[in-house]
C-alpha cells in the first residue's frame, strides 16, 4: 500500500476488479442528487484559502488542468498534472493531494501515474460511483509525433486507474483501447474532461471526452473537434462511448462538463478549441447521455475566454422538490483573469448573482461541495504566463457569502419564476411566426417570426395572478439573418428594451435581463417588435421563453455594452489597419492600428443601444511614445455627431476583464444600432481597440 510521501513514491497496485454491489439503488441513491444527500454536524464553511502547488516551491515546472472528487464522507481528492516542461504535451506526472477531512487538511503530495522516458500523462479527471464507493480517475498518455513543432500531442490513449478505499491505494494504470475506433471523423487524440464526471438519476457514471485528430497535417477546421462521452452502467467494471455531439467547424466543442438537469435531460457545456473571446458550446440529451442535439452557442454565461470552466449541480435535480441551484466556475473575461463563480435556478440557462473571486490571473477551475453545503473552488492562478498557473488552490466558502447574504441553504434565494411559452398563443401584424424544433430550447422548440418590415409585430397576453413587481428575463436565438426586437408590456418598453439577435460567429441562444416592471393582477399584453435590421443585415426574430421572476434581490448584470475589435458590431471601413499585441493595456487577444494620414483609414463601433437614455462612451487603447496625442473619435448621438480628441499617449484606467479605459464623455443616444468612429487624421499611431457604453444610473 502507497503511503503519502514528499518524494513522490509511486501508486500501489491493486485488482481493478470491483466486487462491492449495490444491495439497492434506490436506497442507496434515493431521489436527490449528491449534493443534497447527506447533512453533518459541522458548521458551513467560512471563506478560507489552502495552496496545494506552487512552481516557486515545489520541484516542477508547472501544475495544470486538475480533477476534484468529495467522497461520501467528505473526503476531498484533488489531482493535477505535475509538468517537468511548460507544455501540454511535454512529460507530465499525475499528483494527487488527499483530505480526509472537507479540505481543513491536505495529506502531501503523492505521485498516481509516473512520466516515464518522458510520457505525457494529462487530463485527469475523477468520478465517484455513490453507491459503491468507487473512485476511477482517467487521463490521457498523449503522444506528439514526429515533426510536430507545437506543443499539443498528435495521438491520445485513454487510460483508467481506480481506488477502492477513498484514495488510499489506486490500481495500476488500464488502457482503454479502441472505444472510439468506430467513428468516422478520423480522431486521434481523446481526452477525459478534464475535472470531473457525473453519476445520473438512474446510477449511470457518465464522463465527458473531447477528441481532434493529429496536429500534423490539419488546420484547426480539419481537426476535427468533437466529443462523444462514455458511461458505465455497472459501477465501473465496463465502459462505453455514447454518441457523438454531431461534429461542425462552427462549434469546436473541446473540454466541456455534464450537468443533469431536473427535467432528466443532460447538458453538455464547453469551451471552443480555437481559443478566444468566445460563448460556450452545449448541447443536450434526452437519453441519459447515449445521444446528443446538434450544438449550439450559449450566451448564458456571458462570452470570456476559452478556457477549461467547472458546472455543479449544487442541490436539486431529478426526482426532488428541493431548490435547484446550479454553479458555474470560468474567468470572466477576455484573457485569463478575474475567476467569477455565478449560481443558476434554472438548470444553468441563466446565472443571476456572481461574485468575483480572484481579480488577477486565473486559469482552469474546478468546483465542489461538501454534506454540509460547503463550496470548493480548485483553481490555478498567480504568476506571468499567460495560459499557465503559478500557483494551485482550494477556497472554500458558503453559500451566504458567495451570494452575499441574497441566498442560503436554510432560508433559501426567495426566487420565483414564471415562464411563458412563447410558441404558441401569439397575435401578429405584418408577418407570420413558425415553430422550430431544437433540444437546446427551454421546451424543446423556439418560435420564428418572420417579416421584411420595421414595425411588424407578435403580441401574447399573459395572465398574472397576482400584482407585484416582476423581472422580465428573455431567452432568444441569434442566428445569422437575425434582426432587431424590441419588447414592450402594456406599451410600457422595461430599461433593456432592445436587442439585436444576429448570430457572432454561429447560432445559439443568449439571454436578457429586460429589467423591472409593475404590474397588475390580470391580463397584459407582451408585444414583441421587429425594429430594425441587424448587424448582419437580417430581419429575422426567433425567440425561446420569457420568464417572469419574482425575487427580493436584484440580478448582478452589467448596465453596459462592448465591442472589441473583431467582434460583430466592429467594422473596418476603409484603408488600412494592422493588427498588434506587441503593447500590453488592450482589451481581449489585441487591436488595430493605423499611421497618422489624413482621414481615409475608418474603424466603426456599432453598439446596440438597449433604450433612449444617458449613456457614458469609452474607449480602450494601448499607451506607448508613438501614440497620436489627437486621435479623433465621433459619437453619434440624439443631438448629432461630437467629435473627442483623445491623447492615446495618456494612460487610461485598467480593469480586471481587460482593457485599459478613458471617457469619451456622456451623451445622450436613441435606441437601437449607435456608431463610434475612428480614423488616422492624427499626428501619430491612432490605436483602435475597443469601444464601451455604460449606462447612467436612473
Amino acid at each position: 500500500m502507497s503511503q503519502p510521501d514528499p518524494q513522490h513514491t509511486s501508486i500501489g497496485r491493486r485488482a481493478f476488479g470491483f466486487g462491492v454491489a449495490a444491495a439497492s439503488m434506490a436506497a442507496v441513491l434515493g431521489t436527490t442528487s449528491p449534493a443534497s444527500a447527506r447533512t453533518s454536524s459541522r458548521s458551513p464553511a467560512v471563506l478560507d484559502e489552502t495552496t496545494l502547488w506552487d512552481n516557486t516551491v515545489d520541484p516542477l515546472e508547472s501544475y495544470h488542468v486538475h480533477g476534484l472528487a468529495v467522497l461520501p464522507d467528505d473526503t476531498v481528492l484533488v489531482v493535477t498534472e505535475g509538468r517537468h516542461e511548460v507544455c501540454d504535451a511535454g512529460p507530465r506526472d499525475l499528483l494527487l493531494r488527499r483530505s480526509p477531512d472537507g479540505g481543513a487538511t491536505w495529506e502531501p503530495t503523492r505521485t498516481l501515474v509516473r512520466s516515464v522516458n518522458g510520457q505525457s500523462w494529462g487530463n485527469p479527471t475523477l468520478v465517484v460511483d455513490r453507491a459503491t464507493g468507487g473512485v476511477f480517475l482517467f487521463s490521457m498518455l498523449s503522444i506528439r509525433l514526429s515533426g510536430n513543432t507545437t506543443c499539443s500531442g498528435d495521438l491520445g490513449d485513454l487510460y483508467l486507474i481506480a481506488s477502492t478505499d477513498g484514495g488510499l491505494t489506486w490500481s495500476a494504470p488500464r488502457a482503454m483501447p479502441g472505444l472510439f475506433d468506430h467513428f468516422d471523423h478520423g480522431w486521434t487524440l481523446h481526452g477525459p474532461g478534464p475535472g470531473h464526471g457525473i453519476q445520473l438519476d438512474n446510477g449511470r457514471l457518465l464522463l465527458n471526452c473531447s477528441h481532434r485528430r493529429e496536429v500534423i497535417g490539419n488546420t484547426v477546421p480539419e481537426r476535427r473537434y468533437g466529443v462523444a462521452s462514455i458511461y458505465s452502467d455497472d459501477h465501473g467494471r465496463t465502459w462505453h462511448a455514447t454518441g457523438e455531439v454531431p461534429v461542425s467547424s462552427a462549434y469546436p466543442i473541446n473540454e466541456a462538463r455534464l450537468l443533469q438537469r431536473s427535467d432528466g435531460t443532460v447538458l453538455i457545456n464547453g469551451r471552443a478549441a480555437a481559443g478566444g473571446n468566445r460563448q460556450r458550446i452545449v448541447s443536450v440529451s434526452s437519453d441519459r447521455g447515449l445521444t446528443w442535439s446538434p450544438p449550439r452557442l450559449d450566451g448564458a454565461t456571458g462570452t470570456f475566454n476559452a478556457v477549461d470552466a467547472s458546472l455543479l449541480r449544487y442541490t436539486g435535480g431529478p426526482g426532488t422538490s428541493e431548490t435547484g441551484r446550479v454553479l458555474f466556475s470560468r474567468p470572466d473575461s477576455p484573457v485569463r483573469t478575474n475567476l467569477t463563480v455565478s449560481i443558476s435556478y434554472d438548470d444553468a440557462h441563466s446565472f443571476r448573482y456572481s461574485k468575483v473571486i480572484n481579480e488577477g490571473r486565473s486559469y482552469y477551475s474546478e468546483l465542489g461541495r461538501l454534506s454540509d453545503g460547503t463550496i470548493l473552488l480548485l483553481y490555478g492562478c498567480d504568476g506571468d504566463h499567460p495560459s499557465f498557473p503559478r500557483r494551485v488552490v482550494m477556497r472554500r466558502f458558503s453559500l451566504e457569502w458567495l451570494s452575499e447574504g441574497r441566498d442560503s441553504l436554510s432560508g433559501g434565494p426567495g426566487h420565483s419564476e414564471r415562464l411563458i411559452d412563447l410558441t404558441t398563443g401569439a397575435a401578429t401584424s405584418g408577418g407570420t411566426t413558425s415553430t422550430v424544433q431544437d433540444p437546446v430550447a427551454r421546451g424543446g422548440r423556439r418560435v420564428v417570426f418572420t417579416t421584411s418590415q420595421t414595425g411588424a409585430y407578435f403580441e401574447y397576453t399573459v395572465n398574472v395572478p397576482a400584482p407585484g413587481t416582476y423581472e422580465l428575463l428573455l431567452r432568444y436565438f441569434r442566428a445569422a439573418a437575425g434582426g432587431l426586437v424590441t419588447v414592450s408590456v402594456d406599451g410600457v418598453k422595461p430599461r433593456s428594451a432592445v436587442m439585436d439577435t444576429t448570430a457572432d460567429r454561429a447560432d445559439g441562444y443568449d439571454v436578457a435581463y429586460l429589467g423591472s416592471l409593475a404590474l397588475t393582477a390580470g391580463s397584459h399584453r407582451i408585444r414583441f417588435t421587429a425594429s430594425g435590421v441587424g448587424r448582419g443585415g437580417g430581419r429575422l426574430v426567433s425567440l425561446d421563453t420569457l420568464s417572469l421572476i419574482d425575487a427580493p434581490s436584484q440580478p448582478d448584470v452589467r448596465e453596459e455594452v462592448v465591442i472589441d475589435n473583431g467582434e460583430l458590431g466592429h467594422e473596418v471601413i476603409s484603408g488600412t489597419w494592422t493588427a498588434g499585441s506587441g503593447v500590453a493595456g488592450f482589451r481581449g487577444a489585441g487591436y488595430l492600428y493605423a499611421r497618422a494620414g489624413a482621414g481615409a483609414s475608418v474603424v466603426r463601433w456599432r453598439p446596440v443601444v438597449p433604450l433612449t437614455g444617458l449613456y457614458e462612451v469609452q474607449v480602450s487603447y494601448t499607451v506607448h511614445e508613438n501614440r497620436a496625442s489627437d486621435a479623433p473619435y465621433r459619437i453619434r448621438h440624439s443631438g448629432g455627431t461630437t467629435l473627442v480628441r483623445v491623447d492615446q499617449g495618456r494612460s487610461g484606467v485598467t480593469e480586471p476583464r481587460g482593457g485599459s479605459w478613458v471617457s469619451l464623455g456622456t451623451f445622450r443616444m436613441n435606441e437601437g444600432v449607435g456608431r463610434v468612429e475612428l480614423s488616422d487624421e492624427a499626428d501619430g499611431v491612432v490605436i483602435a481597440d475597443a469601444v464601451r457604453l455604460l449606462r447612467a444610473p436612473g
